[in-house]
């Protein structure tokens, strides 16, 4: 199969004019008495544990009909994007490759690598660093060309960003993510999981399609919420977004779960990471949720959809299966829920595309776990970030 590099101007003209007339059709067709997504099929105004306005916003009313909104402009280019390059920057020379390399993976290799990875395991509340899967050599070490340049390397840190001090806990704990997260209806947000995202010229990865709450997940309903912020452009050529609109009502199909086998059932129930089963088990497996005809429907789940990257005829297989472009400036956000399908492409341009991700999801207050079998379980003596207040 002929593999896609970046194709012609007319045809990226073509693939844009073809988004966008999809996007525009999206907004004729709000429903206004679809109820509340995050409350869990409750209307908004039935909805008693929350102060304010019973009436939701028009976004609001798009974000439950459709699983995202876009917001243009969400963020300050030169002040608040400029102030988070640079903390990433600091972060990331202090990162020592010899001392420590873990690979990031979201394809078929996903639970050798994030499965069976002490330093993944741990990042939860601090911050680590991943490395692109063509950064490395058969040895594991980094290729040659990222020696003097390391931070070229990295697909992305986590996953606690938000947890130290400078700009990405003044965003994550900013007046307008509140604001944002309180009109779209959670009701006592808290932030389990951050990531930046390096998407590197060239190297930068795909990201197979999935839904966010496979690896958030909460109960008795999903909750999760992601903030996607561009912090450069994000186009077509250098990997943007694809979402899969209305794919929200879907059930969540596979969750990333701790294995019992490796951790003993106590340890799970007790949310410690100390391992009391039979360590040569992976830590990490995938649950599936549904029964086998509701997975073979989305047969793209954990891939990238059939004929996504073909040069004779870009992206069909990614309309065909339902998805659709959503170019961002930087300074952009896209909201969508945790079951939303989405994905991203290789960068196949000479242009990075940095992006910041907060992942949210409703916490006790709104009568809502953290599941105690997510790989993600902050030390016992943390509490989740609150943007409540």
């Amino acid at each position: 199969m002929a593999q896609m590099s970046i194709a012609d101007d007319e045809t990226l003209a073509s693939i844009r004019a073809r988004a966008q007339k999809i996007i525009r059709e999206l907004s004729g067709s709000v429903k206004e008495d679809l109820p509340s997504w995050v409350r869990g099929g409750s209307s908004y105004k039935d909805a008693t544990t929350i102060s304010g306005p019973d009436e939701r916003s028009a976004r609001c009313r798009y974000f439950d009909n459709h699983g995202f909104i876009h917001v243009p402009a969400f963020a300050d280019a030169d002040t608040e994007i400029s102030a988070m390059k640079k903390q990433m920057q600091d972060l990331a020379s202090g990162w020592d490759p010899k001392s420590k390399i873990s690979v990031f993976r979201t394809d078929e290799g996903q639970t050798d690598a994030q499965g069976s990875d002490n330093y993944f395991l741990t990042s939860a509340s601090k911050v680590h660093f991943f490395t692109e899967k063509d950064a490395t050599d058969e040895d594991g070490e980094l290729k040659r060309e990222f020696v003097d340049n390391k931070m070229a390397a990295l697909n992305k840190a986590g996953h606690g960003m938000h947890m130290i001090p400078g700009a990405f806990r003044k965003y994550a704990t900013s007046q307008k993510v509140r604001a944002l997260v309180i009109d779209l209806g959670w009701v006592d947000p808290v932030v389990p999981q951050s990531m930046y995202i390096f998407k590197q010229p060239h190297v930068g990865g795909e990201v197979t399609s999935h839904q966010d709450s496979t690896f958030l997940y909460t109960e008795p309903r999903q909750t999760c919420l992601g903030l996607w912020l561009a912090l450069d452009d994000a186009t077509l050529e250098n990997g943007c977004l694809w979402i899969r609109p209305g794919s929200h009502q879907e059930s969540v199909r596979r969750k990333f779960s701790r294995n019992p086998e490796h951790f003993g059932t106590d340890a799970i129930e007790s949310r410690s990471s100390r391992a009391a089963g039979n360590i040569t088990k992976p830590q990490m497996m995938f649950e599936q949720l549904v029964d086998d005809g509701a997975l073979a429907a989305v047969p793209w789940d954990g891939k990238l959809p059939e004929d996504s990257l073909i040069s004779e005829a870009p992206f069909e297989g990614l309309f065909k299966a339902g998805f659709v472009p959503v170019e961002c400036k930087a300074g952009d956000l896209l909201a969508f829920c945790g079951e939303l399908d989405h994905l991203s492409l290789p960068n196949y341009s000479p242009l990075q595309r940095h992006t910041f991700q907060l992942h949210l999801v409703d916490g006790r207050g709104a009568g809502v776990e953290w599941a105690k079998s997510n790989w993600l379980q902050y030390p016992q003596e943390e509490e989740f970030l609150s943007v409540k207040m």
